[in-house]
């Protein structure tokens, strides 16, 4: 490897904050022209740590599923802190082996490592106590039980 590349710095991952989604059942749409596409609506939750916020029901989270099963996530939901309201995108992969993902379309508790389910995190926000939040990049480790998705999201430094 060149200096040039040697020179730059490797990142580093922090703990930011543990989120907790509650999750209603999702709605199937089918086999639409982008592919199998389920709305999974989103009711409610809470974020802990460097930011504390309550997450407000309405959002969802429009999954599209491939053949071999692979969930990929594209949610968006709004919270609310002291400062003010946060809208909240998530995007990522779910995947696993076929009997696995069947275990936890089922609602079924399935080991976190036993499957893969990571996700970015992006925050956007008016108040000015939010800026600091919408100039970091955040990834997710996640994990599904039942009707909640829990996530520790961690700063890219």
């Amino acid at each position: 490897m060149s200096d040039f590349f040697a020179a730059l710095p490797q990142p580093r991952f922090e703990p930011a904050f543990d989120v907790i989604v509650h999750v209603g059942p999702p709605r199937d749409h089918g086999v639409t022209s982008a592919g199998h596409r389920r709305v999974v609506p989103i009711l409610g939750g809470r974020i802990a740590g460097d930011l504390e916020a309550e997450i407000l029901p309405g959002g969802s989270d429009r999954q599209l599923i491939a053949p071999d099963g692979t969930i990929g996530i594209d949610a968006e939901y709004t919270a609310v802190a002291a400062a003010g309201l946060l809208l909240i995108r998530t995007r990522g992969v779910r995947a696993g082996s076929d009997e696995v993902l069947a275990r936890l379309g089922r609602g079924e508790a399935v080991d976190p490592d036993a499957y893969y389910f990571r996700t970015t995190f992006e925050v956007e926000a008016a108040a000015p106590e939010f800026a600091r939040l919408q100039r970091t990049l955040f990834v997710a480790v996640c994990r599904r039980d039942g009707t909640e998705v829990r996530y520790r999201v961690h700063r890219i430094v």
